[in-house]
């Protein structure tokens, strides 16, 4: 528990009657990159407002570098750097003046690095918001959370309005931080960028935690894809589907299938069937996260 950059204990949260959050725990360690992952409305602004001191846990605790999230909420700011999955920025405001301001705010001079960073992420620092696209306010908010090098990174939805580069540049930004010890708790609820980001991952459905692990364990879960395209559509239809599938859809004479025996198994049964095509997909992690959002994970 001491070596917990970020730990969360029973936390539960609501809105009037609404229950944001229920009873969630999370233990992360100083340099993880870990993914925080649900659909929309599942609880994770939520967690992070309150992890940051923004708002108030209705039971449970939450600590940042074993500070309590509410009571040394300015002491957690001061480590912390957070950008929100609606970034709001003045339309005067430029990236020099931006950083001059959170400089003086944080009482130390964020010049020569966030500029560095306006120079890595390629754009410029003397054009106002005003005048920015969607996707250069969203690197200057990355901007102001990086500069200060803070000793925990907490992201929600980082990568909205970056274009693919732009999101990997920042992914390289991510794993050097983390090399040196920053913590990086990364919201998202887009599979594809936490699978080739993070090495831990969280998943909220409707506020409760359903699953918690390491992406090579949820790989290890995730089942392979089997399509099978019979040579009539009739057939198709009338065919028994065997144990080891899943038939998850037909269309026509074309089956969907989740292998849930041994390949092999596939490969022998197969090679009695009136088939024109088949093929076998490496396990697919996007259905498996599909399940847990559907409350159908295995």
């Amino acid at each position: 528990m001491g070596d917990a950059a970020i730990l969360i204990e029973g936390m539960s949260k609501s809105y009037g009657t609404r229950r944001a959050v229920h009873d969630l725990s999370l233990q992360i360690g100083a340099g993880d990159i870990f993914g925080f992952l649900g659909p929309n409305g599942a609880g994770k602004t939520t967690t992070i407002r309150v992890l940051l001191g923004l708002l108030r846990a209705a039971s449970g605790t939450a600590q940042a570098f074993g500070r309590d999230a509410w009571r040394e909420s300015a002491a957690i700011k001061a480590d912390a750097g957070y950008i929100s999955g609606d970034l709001r920025l003045y339309p005067w405001m430029t990236a020099r003046n931006a950083l001059k301001i959170v400089g003086k705010t944080r009482g130390r001079d964020l010049m020569a690095d966030g500029l560095a960073l306006v120079e890595r992420f390629r754009f410029s620092a003397d054009v106002p918001v005003r005048r920015m696209s969607r996707g250069m306010r969203q690197k200057l908010g990355l901007v102001l959370c990086l500069a200060h090098s803070p000793r925990v990174l907490v992201l929600d939805e980082p990568t909205t309005a970056l274009d693919p580069p732009m999101q990997q540049m920042l992914y390289d930004v991510l794993r050097e931080r983390a090399r040196e010890g920053t913590t990086v708790f990364f919201s998202s609820h887009t599979l594809s960028e936490v699978e080739s980001l993070c090495e831990r991952v969280a998943i909220l459905r409707e506020g409760r935690l359903v699953a918690e692990e390491s992406l090579a364990g949820l790989r290890g879960r995730a089942r392979r894809t089997v399509t099978l395209t019979w040579k009539d559509a009739a057939i198709a239809q009338s065919a028994a589907v065997p144990a080891f599938l899943s038939l998850e859809r037909r269309d026509g004479a074309r089956w969907e299938c989740l292998l849930l025996g041994d390949v092999m198994e596939v490969v022998r049964w197969t090679a009695l069937q009136p088939l024109s095509d088949m093929s076998i997909a490496p396990p697919d992690l996007e259905t498996l996260f599909r399940r847990f959002y559907d409350g159908n994970a295995p």
